[in-house]
């Protein structure tokens, strides 16, 4: 049983870390997996390496590994080694992330891809891979149907219906039943124990890439809190070029470092989580438990981590600090009523989706 997996990340690193966390899940179920990844490469993670890619802030402009947009030679010879690379796995399963709901700017390989999988011998089952909430296009919706009709034998939606439908970010979600199974959040286990972080506000980015206006205002927003008198551990992710004004505006009883391995142990302790609202950083602080106030990413017309904090806030397991609304006022006062607040309860929403994934996978292989 082989899975040749495609996912392709291009600001931040959550598609991959999310990808990988399947993939680990996939591999204990049995299943041997090939991780192909066209994103920057990301310490710690195993991948099939293709020529890298990411985005400039808008999502509007595809850069190569120098930072300069590609040309149509740079697409030809990333779209051959990834054909390159599929035709050497005669693999059973093609799990391809996001499109055709996202990610259309990679278009000029994955119809190629999806073209030879589906005129192969031995064609494998093609499944398309989905957090619980995608970015909203109406006027592609249509677009997006014909192509998962084409190509697509099913959809694993990451989520749980009970806090969000697919139908909540894709009006049309209705046509794909039958097709169409949530798995519930995938999170990566915590098997880490200790009392590292005990009591700290914790204060994070993500990859940092789009964090800096949350942790400059959460520097700012300390003062106004009543938690000043705690430890504020700032982290800032490997991709932040800020790091050093940061570090530079740090006073007593704060620190800022980029990332920490044992963050998500530093979550299960923490007094207090403040984050962006990415998959990733949510589904790990609900996991651990942890009192949390959320500043959605909402740039370069980004919605989907807006509506998830919405949506949990609705089901009392988080507060949100709208970026439209931030300042250190709003984001002290937000931190006050979240710490005097109740942790999240265990169970309140699924967070099974990696195990249940590679169950449906398994199922619908045999």
């Amino acid at each position: 049983m082989r899975v040749f997996f495609y996912v392709q990340h291009l600001l931040g690193i959550g598609h991959l870390k999310r990808a990988a966390t399947l993939a680990q899940a996939l591999r204990a179920a049995g299943f041997e997996v090939t991780l192909a990844s066209g994103g920057e490469p990301v310490e710690g993670i195993p991948v099939l390496q293709l020529p890298p890619a990411r985005s400039d802030s808008s999502f509007k402009t595809l850069l190569d590994a120098n930072g300069k947009p590609v040309d149509d030679a740079w697409k030809t010879r990333r779209r051959d080694a990834l054909l390159k690379a599929f035709q050497q796995d005669s693999c059973g399963v093609l799990l391809i992330e996001l499109f055709p709901f996202g990610r259309r700017q990679m278009r000029f390989e994955l119809l190629p891809l999806l073209e030879a999988a589906r005129a192969a011998p031995r064609r494998p089952l093609i499944v398309c891979s989905v957090r619980d909430l995608i970015q909203p296009n109406p006027a592609r919706e249509d677009e997006m149907l014909e192509r998962f009709g084409r190509y697509f034998d099913r959809l694993l939606v990451h989520g749980d219906p009970r806090v969000a439908t697919f139908e909540r970010s894709f009006g049309k979600a209705a046509r794909l039943a039958g097709k169409l199974h949530y798995t519930g959040y995938v999170v990566d286990e915590m098997p880490l124990t200790g009392d590292a972080g005990k009591d700290e506000v914790l204060v994070s980015a993500g990859g940092g890439a789009v964090g800096r206006r949350l942790l400059e205002t959460a520097l700012q927003a300390r003062a106004l809190s009543s938690l000043h008198s705690r430890t504020w551990r700032i982290l800032a992710g490997l991709n932040s070029d800020q790091f050093e004004r940061l570090a530079s505006q740090a006073g007593q009883n704060v620190i800022v470092e980029r990332a920490r391995n044992d963050f998500t142990l530093r979550l299960r302790n923490c007094v207090l989580s403040v984050s962006q609202a990415g998959y990733n950083t949510v589904m790990e602080t609900l996991q651990a438990g942890a009192r949390a106030v959320l500043v959605p990413f909402a740039g370069g017309a980004e919605s989907e981590q807006t509506l998830r904090a919405r949506l949990l806030a609705e089901r009392g397991l988080v507060h949100v600090v709208e970026e439209d609304f931030l300042t250190a006022t709003t984001l002290a006062a937000a931190v006050d009523r979240a710490a005097a607040g109740a942790r999240p309860a265990p169970g309140a929403v699924d967070l099974g989706g990696a195990r249940r994934s590679a169950e449906l996978l398994r199922e619908w292989v045999a």
